[in-house]
């Protein structure tokens, strides 16, 4: 365990600390860093948003899409086409990438060429595939939200139908079901636990992760719910050990320390609209006006935390509707991913 003072400890940001960085994104839901300053960030024309340490943009797509910024009904927008969500490096820097849109997991090089890797698993569609994360031994882990394919009527208590699947030499498997939706997943530092965002949920589950992938002793680690509006989305590990979560809806960013104690980053969340929604949630009448009404004009629907710059501090906050990336500096540097020794 951590013996120095935990650095977030007091440590709170506001509006004002935020830069902005890259210009009419895309739903750039998820972040990937290289340690040459370069950002990647998912786009829903279909592929990725390269973004130059001088700040030059370059868009890489798999296919022209633009139902995501051509319609107003949210349902379309998130049911059609293409989505690009939970990014990957490869180790050889192809992306990896969750196709929310789609419903397959897919590689894409750097020339935009891509071809789907699963679509199905145990011969049944594989279902809304969210987030993907590579480990040490280059074995793929990968998120299912839910098998219901506009995933907005999955947002009500009770529907525990997502699951973590492993990609290893054996293919690909089932490793832990009855999950309520779920979203990413980070190991820790030494790649002993697997902690797994279960967004409807409203908590962190934990798992035990074996050699050969399996994952077991699976508990709640930190609150059992976040409380009202709070729908964890994206997750990432300090090099402390604290647990960064964004809570989308309720638009705040928190940390879990290592001993599961809750401390609130960012608070930029609507007390009505929040309000609002959840007692709809707990009535299982969620709609999509209710959770639009949540954004933030900041950060709109805030859905995950990338670490990068030359020293790890730089904190980037991945949303499901800006058209620019807000940032931070931390106090303490962030866990560096696989990629990060790989890419320099």
């Amino acid at each position: 365990m951590p013996v120095a003072d935990n650095p977030l400890k007091g440590f709170r940001i506001s509006r004002e600390d935020l830069k902005f960085t890259g210009r009419d994104l895309q739903r750039p839901e998820c972040i990937l860093a290289e340690a040459d300053g370069t950002l990647w960030s998912a786009d829903a024309r279909g592929g990725v948003m390269r973004i130059a340490a001088d700040g030059t943009q370059s868009l890489i797509a798999q296919q022209a899409d633009s139902h995501f910024a051509g319609t107003s009904d949210l349902a379309r927008r998130f049911t059609e086409g293409t989505l690009p969500n939970g990014l990957a490096f490869a180790r050889n820097g192809d992306f990896l990438i969750a196709n929310f849109g789609t419903d397959c997991l897919e590689v894409m090089d750097r020339d935009g060429r891509s071809r789907v890797l699963y679509d199905s698993i145990d011969g049944q569609p594989i279902g809304k595939v969210n987030f993907v994360l590579r480990d040490s031994r280059d074995r793929l882990w990968v998120t299912v939200s839910t098998k219901i394919r506009n995933w907005m009527e999955a947002v009500r208590p009770g529907i525990n139908d997502g699951y973590i699947a492993l990609v290893d030499d054996k293919g690909m498997r089932i490793v832990a079901d009855d999950l309520h939706f779920t979203n990413e997943v980070r190991l820790d530092a030494r790649e002993e636990y697997l902690y797994a965002v279960e967004t409807c949920g409203r908590r962190i589950s934990r798992f035990r992760v074996g050699a050969d992938g399996s994952l077991s002793g699976r508990e709640i680690f930190g609150p059992a719910d976040f409380g009202p509006a709070g729908f964890p989305d994206g997750c990432t590990f300090d090099a402390y050990g604290n647990l960064w979560i964004t809570l989308i809806m309720a638009e705040r960013l928190i940390a879990l320390t290592p001993e599961g104690e809750v401390l609130t980053l960012f608070d930029d969340g609507n007390p009505a609209a929040i309000a609002a929604l959840e007692a709809a949630y707990q009535a299982g009448r969620a709609t999509p006006e209710l959770m639009m009404a949540t954004r933030s004009s900041v950060t709109p629907w805030m859905a995950s935390v990338t670490f990068g710059g030359p020293d790890l501090r730089n904190a980037y906050i991945g949303t499901l509707f800006g058209t620019n990336i807000p940032w931070f500096r931390s106090p303490v540097a962030g866990l560096p991913m696989v990629h990060w020794k790989e890419r320099k």
